[in-house]
């Protein structure tokens, strides 16, 4: 009898990348690559890669654990996943970090944007927006673990200052301050205001590249510079800091252990966090061949930082499809890997066989309690850092502050192309919406921002899409 090409592996819903029609998917193994299938009635057939290691792709269904759900749902299930977004009820996952966008404005107009953003585009949020979508997130989560304030580019509001009150008002564990650090580099005293808001604040600094080439296609100029004075300044504050670094093929792939390795030498970088490109908003227009899998920045990793093996850069459990992370002690000039020493079956069986302790010649001592839990314990240095991620790991440790602990996200956003319905119901990056309701960032992009709503209504309408 003919044999296929490929093996069947599973079965999904996903979307055509021309109408957003939903459409049914095969997973298939082919060439020992993993790839999405699929048909739309109207535009025909469309092959998508979504992994280059099959192990790993196998593996992350062993990272699923019990779903933590909000407090609070938004909608009910009237079309099925992705069009009743808000939270629905037969949504997966809580908010493990909600975005506040209190603008659509930005003083650039980058190519990369996913959410059209110019300096004309859109406008400013009112305070009393602001703080409804602030409290939509603490109506949802009680004390939400991370609380994003984004935009546009959140730091040109003119009430800038009155937002960030607000926020710190509110019972947020960890706040975060999403910007592309022109005003931190150029506008005096602007940073050491910022820092007025630490213990529980970081700044999510884009840093894409060292290339100006590079900076020039996703920005639309060279800002090193402007990364630059920024990071200078935050180092001479200590302020809390995460590099985000957009990544797409053959533009900055390359670059990927350099970035590592300068981050782990500034004194106020805590992570990187490594996006591969969403095909959305300005992006729409890109060709998919230029995305990435998660699977290929994993292996990039491994292959430009072989201080890191296979087993400091796992699934996370909350949405194991989307996320991948990795954990590094920093002491003085020593990096000390931490991942590797977790056993993931132990800790989704709530089993307590993963302590370990790391010992110097001084008797410092740091327990590694629980990847998986909800953040840093870090006794008499910053007490409520122990509630910050939750894909941080716990840590005991006295003697020990944030600074000493590096961390490296993947976060692969899907897009028309990649898009897998069982991945975006466990989504917990959500975003609030101008309705007040809180919208999976991915479907987001694709469906509820002002210029999709009416294809959103159309797809609704139309009676394939119900159940």
């Amino acid at each position: 009898m003919p044999v296929r090409n490929y093996t069947y592996y599973d079965y999904t819903l996903s979307l055509c990348p021309e109408c957003l029609q939903r459409v049914g998917a095969k997973i298939i193994i082919e060439d020992d690559l993993v790839f999405m299938t699929k048909r739309c009635p109207d535009h025909g057939f469309f092959k998508t890669k979504i992994a280059t290691d099959v192990e790993y792709y196998k593996n992350i269904r062993n990272y699923n654990k019990a779903s933590e759900m909000p407090l609070h749902f938004g909608t009910d299930v009237a079309y099925g996943c992705p069009y009743d977004c808000g939270l629905c009820v037969d949504h997966e996952q809580h908010s493990c970090l909600s975005i506040v966008e209190v603008t659509d404005r930005c003083n650039l107009t980058c190519p990369t944007c996913y959410a059209m953003s110019s300096p004309h585009y859109g406008s400013h949020r009112s305070l009393e927006e602001i703080e409804a979508m602030f409290d939509t997130i603490v109506r949802n989560e009680g004390e939400p673990d991370v609380v994003q304030i984004s935009g546009g580019e959140p730091t040109i509001h003119p009430e800038f200052f009155k937002i960030m009150d607000i926020a710190k008002s509110k019972p947020i564990k960890h706040l975060m301050l999403n910007t592309n650090g022109i005003r931190i580099a150029n506008d005096p005293g602007f940073a050491e205001k910022l820092a007025t808001y630490a213990p529980e604040f970081e700044i999510y600094l884009q840093f894409d590249s060292f290339k100006p080439e590079v900076l020039e296609d996703f920005r639309g100029k060279d800002l090193t510079d402007v990364r630059m004075k920024a990071l200078a300044k935050l180092n001479e504050l200590n302020l809390s800091t995460t590099l985000v670094v957009v990544l797409q093929q053959g533009k900055n792939i390359d670059e990927i252990g350099k970035i590592i390795d300068f981050a782990l030498k500034q004194q106020c970088v805590r992570g990187i966090t490594f996006q591969p490109v969403e095909i959305a908003g300005r992006n729409r227009d890109d060709s998919a061949s230029e995305k990435i899998t998660l699977t290929e920045v994993r292996q990039e990793i491994l292959n430009q930082f072989p201080a890191l093996n296979s087993d400091d850069l796992i699934p996370v459990p909350c949405n194991p499809d989307a996320l991948a992370m990795g954990y590094i002690l920093k002491l003085n000039d020593e990096i000390i890997p931490l991942t590797r020493y977790i056993n993931p079956a132990d800790l989704l069986n709530n089993e307590s066989k993963n302590t370990i302790v790391y010992e110097q010649d001084e008797g410092l001592k740091m327990q590694l309690i629980d990847i998986f839990s909800t953040g840093i314990s870090v006794d008499k240095v910053q007490p409520k850092v122990n509630q910050l991620l939750c894909c941080l790991p716990e840590v005991v440790a006295p003697d020990l502050g944030y600074d000493n602990l590096f961390r490296i996200i993947i976060m692969n956003f899907m897009d028309a192309h990649d898009f897998d319905v069982r991945a975006v119901k466990k989504s917990c990056v959500h975003i609030v919406n101008k309705d007040l309701k809180l919208i999976p960032f991915e479907t987001m992009n694709l469906f509820y921002r002002d210029d999709k709503q009416k294809r959103l209504e159309e797809l609704r309408k139309d009676t394939r899409v119900l159940f």
